[in-house]
């Protein structure tokens, strides 16, 4: 049955207006967003085959463009479309967590770190820098690693913040296996940029550990 002839509270469309676009599942949120079906199959349908075939929402979303062009209905075209969507929505972020201090909100410094390092395929680390009001100055992948890890140095981390003019810094890096919980590596790593940007006067405000969860902060943790 075409969505057209759903009754209209079960509408993707229209069930957005009424109750929200939490309201949706994944296959009516992607139906709109694919727009209409094929021969026998309506745009709720093709999105629940393409969900089944990538292995959900989140898969499809961080597919590369060789991998999300093979899903039959999809091409070059909705390719280009998602990314831009994406990105407006990391730029959202951005534009959220810099309108304040980045210590009164730390629910959207996580949900910006996380929207930027949780698809990385590898280990990447990362610096929120601060001025010293604790406005965000920028942000900056600075190491990229294997999956098994990231080299990162003291020196250069010291080097950005200066140039930066930074008095203050959030670190973070992501755990490319999802498990976001701080290993010890990830403290005494702490311990060692702290000490080093202190050299010049530089605070460590929080790290950041970026994984398929909630992001956990080890100052939350009492470890920064």
């Amino acid at each position: 049955m075409a969505i057209k002839d759903w009754p209209t509270g079960e509408r993707p469309r229209e069930k957005l207006l009424s109750r929200g676009a939490q309201a949706l599942s994944d296959a009516e949120l992607l139906a709109i967003f694919l727009r209409t079906g094929v021969a026998g199959k309506s745009a709720v349908d093709v999105a629940r085959e393409l969900l089944a075939g990538s292995g959900g929402l989140r898969s499809l979303l961080e597919a590369d463009r060789a991998t999300f062009c093979r899903n039959k209905g999809l091409g070059d075209a909705k390719y280009v479309q998602l990314q831009a969507v994406l990105e407006m929505g990391r730029r959202h972020l951005w534009e959220t967590m810099v309108r304040g201090d980045a210590l009164t909100s730390p629910e959207a410094t996580k949900r910006y770190l996380s929207a930027q390092l949780r698809g990385e395929p590898a280990e990447v680390f990362a610096c929120l820098f601060l001025d010293n009001r604790h406005r965000v100055i920028a942000f900056e992948p600075l190491f990229r690693g294997t999956v098994d890890g990231a080299s990162v140095h003291p020196r250069e981390l010291v080097r950005r913040g200066l140039q930066h003019n930074a008095a203050a810094v959030i670190l973070a890096h992501n755990h490319p296996s999802g498990v976001a919980e701080p290993s010890r590596a990830d403290q005494d790593l702490t311990r060692r940029l702290k000490d080093a940007l202190a050299l010049v006067d530089m605070r460590v405000l929080d790290h950041i550990v970026v994984g398929d969860g909630p992001p956990v902060s080890l100052a939350e943790r009492g470890l920064v």
